[in-house]
Formats: structure tokens, sequence, C-alpha cells
């Protein structure tokens, strides 16, 4: 028994949600329903259209090419529809909706969930679903509305708004230094224990540039660990096991309390991270007015940290 069109128009949609998704199980996320409620309304739509969709896999999911054909031509009329909605229910009333964000792991645990909890406190109607991790995801594909990122370089394709400059630091525990001495060069770290992100196999280098705008001093490094995570570096140097080079926003707590100390305050470390943090989102005609309060609200809060060194 044939189901008429507009009845179909959830299943229309899931089937787009599972074509950018690339799996049932993110896509049932994405929608928050069930995997089973998402592979059912694609059957039913399958028995309704008489051709298979997709084509399923124990490992992967493709579309069929009428379920390419099918998407494709679905694809801008449901972006049409939705941006129709939001504006009609953002033009007034309270903020409300999921806002999915990735960052970071040691900005976004250090920094940013302090501002997330207190938008949240403002607006009781908004979610946020915060993905925390230090892998470069793909926004449009994994469904996230906003990225923070600590980049220098941004895709053409979406839209960069600067959150804050960010610089790096050379720290190290009074411990350590009290035991080795404290470098009076960037060349005198060749002869103590660096702590240090891995560059593959390369020789692990820092750059220097002094802050009068003079010298510049390229040094190799060495020391008895490396690790890919900030905050990692952080509590190996906290336990004084040696010198360390970190982004700002992964010392400055350490340092407010003494339990770091910047060493070659007169030098800059070049190079080795971005050196600013941006908010990043999707291009679309039509922001969720959600996702733009809270763009806004980071923004803010942000300019405001950075006016006022002891919110730091």
């Amino acid at each position: 028994m044939d189901i008429k069109t507009d009845a179909l128009w959830i299943h229309l949609h899931w089937l787009t949600v599972l074509a950018e998704q690339g799996s049932f199980t993110r896509a049932a996320e994405r929608l928050e329903v069930s995997k089973a409620a998402m592979s059912q309304k694609i059957k039913e739509l399958e028995q309704q259209a008489g051709v298979p969709l997709v084509t399923r896999t124990t490992r992967t999911l493709r579309l069929t090419s009428a379920g390419a054909k099918l998407v494709e031509e679905l694809r801008l009329p449901f972006a049409q529809i939705e941006q129709s909605f939001f504006s009609v229910r953002d033009s007034a009333g309270p903020l409300r909706g999921l806002i999915r964000v990735t960052a970071p792991v040691a900005f976004a645990r250090q920094q940013l969930v302090p501002h997330i909890t207190a938008f949240l406190r403002a607006h009781p109607q908004v979610r946020v679903q915060l993905e925390v991790s230090d892998r470069l995801v793909s926004l449009a594909s994994e469904g996230f509305d906003l990225a923070i990122r600590h980049s220098d370089t941004l895709p053409d394709t979406h839209v960069a708004l600067p959150l804050c400059a960010t610089r790096a630091l050379v720290v190290a525990s009074p411990a350590y230094l009290k035991e080795y001495g404290e470098p009076e060069t960037p060349q005198a770290l060749s002869e103590h224990h660096c702590l240090y992100y891995p560059r593959g196999t390369e020789t692990p280098q820092w750059t220097f540039s002094e802050e009068t705008g003079g010298e510049k001093a390229v040094v190799n490094v060495s020391g008895p660990f490396a690790t890919n995570n900030s905050e990692s570096i952080r509590d190996a140097a906290l336990e004084g096991l040696g010198i360390a080079l970190l982004p700002d926003f992964s010392a400055q707590a350490a340092l407010a309390a003494g339990r770091l100390v910047e060493v070659l305050p007169r030098w800059r470390a070049v190079g080795a991270f971005a050196e600013n943090l941006y908010v990043v989102r999707p291009w679309a005609a039509q922001v969720p007015r959600a996702v733009s309060e809270f763009t806004h609200w980071l923004r803010n809060a942000f300019d405001r940290q950075k006016s006022d060194p002891a919110r730091k």
C-alpha cells in the first residue's frame, strides 16, 4: 500500500542526515533517536520507493545511485525549509536549541568550559554538546555547529572569527630549576631535560626570537618525555621532569599559583604553536540565533579576560 508523499517527509529528511553523517549510529545521534528507529525509517522509505537507497555492510555504508540522486535533489529544499523555520523561531522569544561544539582538549578543559557554564545559566533552554578532541574534525560531515581552532590556517569554506591571541611559553617547576639551574640563553636548553611535542622522526627544535627584536636562535632539544598533549607536558613539568614549551592557556593557572615559573622571559618562542584561537563555523546563509549568540558571548568573554589579567 502506497503512503502519501507528505507522510514520508520525515523519512526523506532522515535519509539526507544519514548521507551527511555516513553511518546509522552518527545519524541517530545527530537526530537524537535510536539506531533501530533510524534503520526502520530508511527501510520503510526503500519499500515505498521500490528500489534500494542504501547499501549496507558490517563496516561501511554508501548510497545507491538512486539514493544519491534523491539526496542531492532534496538537499537544497530541506536547507531552505530549515532556514525558514530557524528564521521564524529565532526572531523572538528565549534562545533555545542544541549547539554542538568541538574544541582542543587543554583549551576546553582550562578555559572554555567555565564560559559555557555561564552561558547555559543565562540561557536555560539552550543545550551545548562539547566534543573535546585535538583532532581537526569535519564540521559539516560530523554535524558540528562550531569549532574552536588553535590554528593560523583555516578553510576558505568556513567563517572564522578571532577569539583570542595566544603565545608559547617556556616553563619549569621551581624544584627542577633549583636542582638543575635556570638557563640564561636558548642555547643553554641543549644541556637541560626538555619536554616537547614529537614531530615525527625529526630532531626536536625550539625556535626563539629576542623580545627586543634582535637575535634569533634555533636549539635542538632532548628529554625524557614527549607527547602530543599540552596538559600531559604541563603535568610532567609540574612533577619536575624538565623544561616545557606550552601554549599559554595550558600554563596560566600553574604560573599564577607559582607551581611553574617562566623561563627565558626575554625570548619569545616562535613556530611551535599557532598564535591565535578562532571560533569557526561552516558558511550558511542563515545561522541559528543560539549559535550566533553563543559565538558573540564567547568573543566578549575572552575580550574581557584579555583586558583583565586577574581573570586569566
